[in-house]
């Protein structure tokens, strides 16, 4: 399951995407970003806004839904 979340997130590396991140205790997050890495376990975006800032999640936080990625 997480091989097929890592090679469908390949498919999208350079575009744009909503990340979704349930931090718990009602602490949601939202950014808009761009997949900039692929790595074994874990990929990396950069979000748009005004200083850059990179990202990094696992594959298990998508499988566990703790991130929410919406392909634009």
């Amino acid at each position: 399951m997480i091989e097929e979340i890592k090679q469908d997130m390949k498919k999208h590396v350079g575009e744009e995407v909503k990340v979704i991140y349930n931090g718990g205790r009602n602490k949601i997050e939202e950014y808009d970003a761009v997949i900039t890495e692929i790595y074994k376990f874990i990929f990396v975006v950069k979000l748009n806004n005004d200083i850059n800032e990179l990202k990094s999640f696992t594959y298990s936080d998508v499988l566990t839904k703790t991130v929410e990625i919406y392909y634009k």
